[in-house]
């Protein structure tokens, strides 16, 4: 049977969630967790990649095993036997060709600044100690939604299809004390988030102007984009799936 597993991870003491062969990663945690809790070998196929560092507060994956008699037994097990920095919240069934990466319609990001230097946002915020012109910066945001192919913005040498996406929505909003750029979209492309940032953070110190925005999407050329922003600030915070995905009971 298809079981989709809910999951948050801090990402600041790994390398990512893809398995690496030389790395610790959330996947090989999870895997192994699995595999000493269900006595079976238990691969997991997530709903995508986050990079070191990026944190994900929900992720998905889905996983084949025989029929799960105590769903909340196994996820009271999983999380004794987690470390602290991963979570499980949730398992559910699903139907059989359901794929956790293919299946999902659409995938939200945060990204974290402060402009304050804070102790408590050392490792989950970057700190950018210049004035910043928000404004100026939910109209650059505001202008992604008049494109999609984003190839400027995509880390070199990925391999990748197309470079198209669907941007639904992405602005700043100051929360807390801290500033948050959220964005939505159907698919994101590796280091897009973190590119777009620091493409906009170049706006909000006066470095950039608008129309140097459109005219770096319009290039495609990653070396025209803004800089990397530290991984640290970013978070998976919403994946969608389509209601029709869960097995109906009953």
């Amino acid at each position: 049977m298809r079981y989709f597993v809910q999951f948050s991870y801090n990402g600041k003491a790994y390398h990512g969630w893809q398995n690496q062969p030389n790395a610790i990663t959330v996947q090989q945690i999870l895997e192994k967790t699995f595999s000493t809790i269900l006595r079976a070998d238990v691969p997991l196929m997530g709903a995508g990649r986050t990079d070191a560092g990026v944190h994900a507060k929900q992720m998905y994956a889905h996983f084949e095993v025989e029929e799960i008699a105590d769903i909340k037994d196994l996820v009271y097990k999983l999380n004794s036997f987690l470390p602290e920095d991963i979570a499980v919240q949730e398992i559910f069934q699903v139907n059989p060709d359901v794929h956790a990466r293919f299946a999902a319609v659409e995938r939200t990001y945060e990204y974290w600044i402060t402009q304050d230097k804070n102790p408590f946002y050392e490792d989950s915020a970057y700190y950018v100690r210049h004035p910043l012109d928000v404004q100026k910066m939910n109209e650059a945001a505001s202008m992604l939604l008049d494109f999609k192919d984003f190839e400027c913005f995509s880390k070199s040498n990925t391999d990748v299809y197309t470079y198209l996406c669907d941007i639904k929505s992405a602005f700043w909003v100051q929360k807390e004390g801290i500033l948050v750029f959220t964005i939505t979209a159907d698919r994101f492309l590796r280091n897009m988030v973190r590119a777009i940032v620091g493409t906009l953070i170049e706006v909000g110190v006066g470095k950039s102007t608008l129309a140097d925005v459109k005219a770096i999407i319009n290039s495609k050329d990653r070396r025209k984009a803004g800089y990397s922003v530290p991984a640290k600030g970013l978070y998976l915070t919403q994946i969608i799936y389509p209601k029709t995905i869960t097995v109906k009971h009953g």
